[in-house]
């Protein structure tokens, strides 16, 4: 008995020291990139591990320093929030007509947007490119935003999680008068809110990081996002480290926030999923 008790205890121990090595490292980068914020520039450079004088100074000078910076920002927070309310739009209706609709060609169409899962990104920007520059869309909010609101992804998991949804309670609202339109509205999607909150999360998520697009087809600063922004710091004379960790600092807060709030809303959302009785 004691010998099984200490080898559970040892196991314990082992995986929580794992776990603590694993969030150490996972942490780390960012810890870095704060504290080279606040370091002056010769520090920043040399890349001591803890400035010598806190200079929180750095942050109010890269504000001043990035001419853009507030559009930068207000340009990704609109990209980022049209983004994320086409693609649960899109998501939503297609995930609802794969999974509880029946039309010819269902299966064979639902294969080919899986399909598209495989194509990387890359190869997409050509064709993209060229679509956008046809429509006369360079540097309009259109080429950053409608290339991007429907993904095969939120499709496929809209699509799993509103097949696990009882058949009953589309019974019961057929009886109540309901189409498919308004219990897609009034009952599959308040059921789902995991399913919604994990397709906004990664759609905000890859709007916010996104660097190549916006790149390709804007032209002028006023429409360009955040991450092209902080490129603003890198120049043929050098790299104001300090100020673009301050920068990168600030850019990643919004991100952080929505993260926790989002993570309590899922908890939430998978407790109060499925029948009750």
């Amino acid at each position: 008995m004691n010998a099984y008790r200490f080898r559970s205890s040892a196991t314990r121990v082992a995986i929580y020291a794992a776990l603590i090595v694993g969030a150490a490292a996972a942490l780390f980068p960012f810890v870095w990139m704060l504290l080279t914020s606040l370091k002056s520039y010769s520090e920043a450079t040399i890349g001591t591990f803890l400035p010598k004088v806190w200079l929180w100074s750095n942050y109010p000078q890269a504000w001043d320093a990035m001419k853009f910076f507030p559009r930068y920002l207000g340009n990704s927070v609109f990209i980022a929030l049209a983004t994320v309310l086409g693609v649960l739009v899109t998501s939503s209706l297609a995930g609802y007509a794969f999974a509880r609709m029946r039309f010819p060609g269902r299966d064979a169409l639902f294969v080919l947007v899986l399909f598209t899962m495989m194509i990387p990104g890359e190869v997409e920007l050509v064709p993209n490119y060229i679509l956008i520059n046809r429509l006369g869309w360079n540097n309009t909010y259109f080429a950053l935003i409608i290339p991007w609101i429907a993904g095969a992804f939120s499709i496929f998991l809209m699509r799993q999680f509103f097949i696990a949804i009882p058949d009953e309670l589309y019974d019961a609202a057929v009886l109540d008068g309901c189409g498919h339109f308004r219990f897609l509205v009034e009952v599959v999607l308040p059921l789902s809110a995991p399913a919604l909150i994990t397709s906004a999360l990664f759609t905000f998520l890859g709007s916010w990081n996104s660097l190549e697009w916006p790149l390709l087809v804007t032209t002028s600063q006023a429409m360009r996002p955040i991450q092209v922004g902080l490129a603003s710091f890198v120049s043929e004379a050098g790299t104001q480290v300090q100020w673009l960790m301050a920068a990168a600092t600030m850019t990643i807060l919004p991100v952080v926030l929505i993260y926790f709030v989002a993570q309590r809303w899922f908890m939430e959302g998978i407790s109060t999923t499925g029948l009750k009785g």
